[in-house]
């Protein structure tokens, strides 16, 4: 199957695509966009991909929906367009950056500008419903973005992947610690984060593994 993404991970993603459970996840995808309103905007599905590309990937944070209200999906996860309200998990990740690092935070959500340095903003599920959470769960994206992660693990050295809450931890068995960084906390939701979040210093951590394996920091 031709998808329309960045050619690197064009390139090692191929075998997914070729694989039966894509073309039905596909035909699916295809359905509920011609017949519902599903976000984010089909041109910016692949958007965490186009804007990190494949060679440049140099941290993972994983996120488990998009954001099912409208103008919020863009295709990042916990990212917002700008002029968007900024989302209570996003504000306590923004709080964390601060306190970690000392960074002013934005006026705004959009997380291009990580994107843009090599961090790969991965939801499991890349579609959703308006209004409707989860509703494109067990479809076939987990199988794809799980095949994304042990691809990333298995073909990159020095990667640092940011496992925040108990969904995304469970990945951590796609991923060898001995090539790469893992870290886990606590979700950043006003439900969990003071349980964790607040404090774990992800940021920091990971600009400091960064440059001692030879690769530029981020500039969060």
């Amino acid at each position: 199957m031709d998808v329309k993404i960045e050619a690197g991970w064009k390139q090692v993603l191929q075998p997914e695509f070729d694989k039966s459970y894509f073309e039905s996840l596909t035909h699916f995808v295809k359905n509920e966009y011609q017949t519902k309103t599903v976000y984010p905007p089909a041109a910016q599905i692949f958007n965490a991909f186009d804007l990190c590309p494949f060679e440049q990937t140099k941290v993972v944070i994983l996120g488990q929906d998009p954001y099912h209200g409208p103008n919020q999906a863009h295709g990042l996860c916990f990212s917002v367009n700008e002029g968007i309200k900024m989302p209570p998990s996003l504000v306590n990740i923004y709080k964390e950056l601060h306190n970690d690092v000392g960074i002013d935070i934005p006026r705004h959500g959009n997380l291009e500008h990580w994107a843009k340095q090599g961090v790969l903003l991965l939801n499991a599920t890349l579609t959703v419903e308006a209004h409707q959470a989860g509703s494109h769960q067990k479809k076939g994206w987990e199988q794809f973005t799980d095949a994304v992660i042990k691809t990333v693990a298995d073909d990159l050295n020095n990667v640092v992947f940011l496992l925040w809450g108990a969904y995304a931890q469970k990945k951590a068995q796609l991923i060898d610690p001995q090539r790469h960084l893992i870290l886990k906390s606590v979700h950043p939701s006003p439900l969990s984060a003071h349980r964790g979040f607040f404090g774990n210093k992800h940021f920091s951590q990971t600009n400091e593994y960064l440059v001692a394996n030879g690769k530029t920091a981020i500039s969060w």
